[in-house]
């Protein structure tokens, strides 16, 4: 204190300024800072300039690893735009191929349709003329049948039709037939038959007129072929002509044989030197050789029939059996219209109808052949 006072005494204070003896803690500090600031004036703008210069620095280093890191990705993303460009091309080549292929199953497919259409246009003109010869056959089997038909029916072992057989007529009447006569074989009688049967009838050589209200029924009934008789055509066959020719003595015996040439079911057969089969019906019961089962009157009994399977015998009459004969003609002339198998006109089949009808008409009334 002693030598601080001795420097104050010879470094005396300068006039006007006034100095504390015992200064405050503030200004005590005061001087201390300015020294210090004095002092250490440089060492600010040193470290300031140090701190620019690391941050210049740092961010030029931040700079070349950010470009670095952009130019790798970049050549990643190049990488990848390539491999996708690579899936494109791929993909638009699979492309134009699969439409190609399907261009050609396409082309493929209406060849493979036009060819099918045309082997099925070409088997249906190969079955259309399969069905033009079978209709042709079908009337030649039809007209053989009608042939077979008039010989079994008209002509049986015990007494045999002579227009069937001309080797059977005796000399006078076959020198008034044109021609030589000479024997025949059993073909040629079918042949002779068959062209008999397809030749005019007498009744073709009658004046003829269509009856309107019948022909209607008969062209309706025709449009729709069936056997069921509630149709006026069939309905009125019955009640004129189908239901008379088979209304005999025997009722119950009629109504079965009625039933059975309904259902195609009749059998008649010549009885010859036959004799009733062991454990049948009693012959008193089913008629006999002389006497009819049907009338019930005693006449020759040249044929017999059998309803479907009884397995029971009934020998008839010739009128009979004429009576039988032309109904089972005219149900099987309706067959087969029914089933297609008459390619004529309407008009032809008509008057085959009417001629079958009087056929009924007079049997019914009593006429039949002598040959029966």
């Amino acid at each position: 204190s002693q030598v601080s006072f001795e420097e104050e005494s010879q470094n005396p204070p300068a006039v006007g300024h006034w100095k504390p003896l015992m200064p405050s803690k503030g200004d005590k500090e005061e001087p201390e800072g300015g020294c210090q600031d004095a002092g250490d004036v440089h060492e600010p703008q040193s470290t300031e300039q140090l701190n620019v210069s690391r941050l210049r620095s740092s961010s030029v280093e931040i700079r070349e690893k950010g470009s670095e890191f952009l130019r790798d990705e970049l050549h990643k993303a190049q990488k990848e735009l390539k491999l996708k460009d690579k899936e494109c091309e791929r993909l638009s080549k699979v492309r134009e191929q699969l439409e190609q292929e399907l261009e050609e199953l396409t082309a493929s497919l209406f060849e493979e349709a036009h060819k099918m259409v045309r082997e099925a246009n070409t088997k249906q003109a190969a079955a259309e003329k399969q069905l033009r010869e079978a209709r042709g056959k079908i009337d030649m089997l039809q007209a053989e049948v009608t042939a077979l038909k008039t010989l079994v029916i008209t002509s049986t072992p015990s007494s045999p039709n002579r227009e069937l057989h001309p080797q059977l007529q005796s000399p006078s009447k076959a020198g008034f037939r044109k021609g030589h006569g000479r024997n025949k074989s059993t073909s040629s009688a079918m042949v002779s038959a068959a062209s008999q049967s397809v030749a005019p009838e007498p009744v073709s050589r009658e004046c003829k007129e269509v009856d309107s209200i019948l022909f209607a029924e008969f062209q309706a009934w025709k449009e729709s072929p069936t056997l069921d008789k509630s149709c006026s055509f069939l309905d009125r066959i019955y009640r004129e002509d189908v239901g008379p020719c088979l209304d005999f003595t025997k009722q119950e015996l009629s109504e079965l044989v009625r039933v059975a040439v309904e259902q195609n079911t009749l059998t008649i057969e010549p009885v010859a030197s036959q004799t009733v089969p062991v454990g049948k019906v009693a012959a008193e019961e089913c008629g006999g050789p002389k006497k009819c089962a049907l009338s019930g009157l005693p006449r020759t009994c040249k044929h017999r029939i059998m309803l479907g399977d009884s397995g029971s015998y009934y020998y008839i009459s010739p009128s009979c059996r004429a009576r039988i004969t032309a109904v089972c003609n005219f149900f099987t002339y309706i067959r087969y219209i029914q089933q297609g198998l008459v390619r004529q006109d309407v008009e032809l089949m008509y008057w085959e109808v009417m001629r079958l009808r009087r056929e009924m008409s007079l049997a019914k009334l009593g006429f039949y052949p002598s040959e029966m």
